[in-house]
């Protein structure tokens, strides 16, 4: 069923982000947001990270092939930092002064929980680099997809068929879960900002409360405009 055009104030678009560990269905449901924001005639771009710029890609193919954690865990903050940059630069930014939504899969929150909670990246670098690659730039609304290591990892290996895991699958079981406790203790220190959705629920289920999550911060006021979850 279509959706209702939705109200909302001209200008800025909003920045949605998600979060979560190997194998906790961003992308399926990243695409179900857009799709949805779409139908209600809202301007969407859907993008990831490492990656989503041509100079942010060539990043993603070093960082993910093993090339950052050989150099060490500041080395690789720095090439995330170098395809945040651009990223920020040549997608999100231009898109957001336009009124578009940006539906990003991972940002900053991952690089702390990555580089910083598990390979120990001191606050003050990840800071600093914050300060230079996004400035004042904060998601409006962070959605954590939160899910079993055991579940998480058994999906991904069925996404990935029979290809070898990338450098962050390849993690063993402690490194995993460690990630999974870096994410709750973010999702905890900013409650206004991030919401923390079980992604063991079927993925109609999971998108019905992502929609709620939006409706409650950004169409409370147009209510009437926004269809009911379907």
């Amino acid at each position: 069923m279509a959706e209702t055009p939705v109200k909302r104030a001209p200008g800025r678009g909003r920045f949605i982000t998600f979060e979560g560990g190997e194998g906790s269905g961003k992308s399926t449901q990243i695409k179900t947001l857009a799709d949805r924001l779409n139908a209600a005639k809202v301007r969407t771009v859907v993008t990831r990270e490492p990656g989503g710029s041509p100079g942010a890609e060539i990043i993603r193919h070093l960082v993910l092939s093993g090339m950052g954690k050989l150099l060490g865990a500041e080395a690789e903050t720095l090439l995330f930092a170098a395809a945040r940059d651009d990223h920020v630069r040549s997608v999100i930014q231009p898109a957001l002064s336009q009124g578009i939504w940006v539906l990003c899969d991972r940002f900053s929150d991952s690089t702390r929980a990555y580089q910083g909670s598990l390979g120990k990246v001191s606050p003050a670098v990840l800071n600093a680099m914050e300060r230079v690659t996004i400035g004042d730039l904060k998601p409006d609304l962070t959605i954590i997809l939160d899910v079993p290591v055991e579940v998480g990892m058994k999906r991904a290996a069925a996404r990935r068929g029979g290809g070898a895991p990338d450098r962050f699958e390849a993690e063993d079981v402690r490194f995993h879960q460690e990630l999974r406790e870096a994410y709750l203790q973010i999702a905890a220190s900013e409650p206004q900002r991030c919401v923390l959705i079980d992604a063991t629920a079927e993925p109609g289920a999971i998108a019905a409360n992502i929609w709620a999550a939006l409706r409650d911060r950004f169409f409370a006021a147009s209510t009437d405009n926004v269809a009911s979850s379907a």
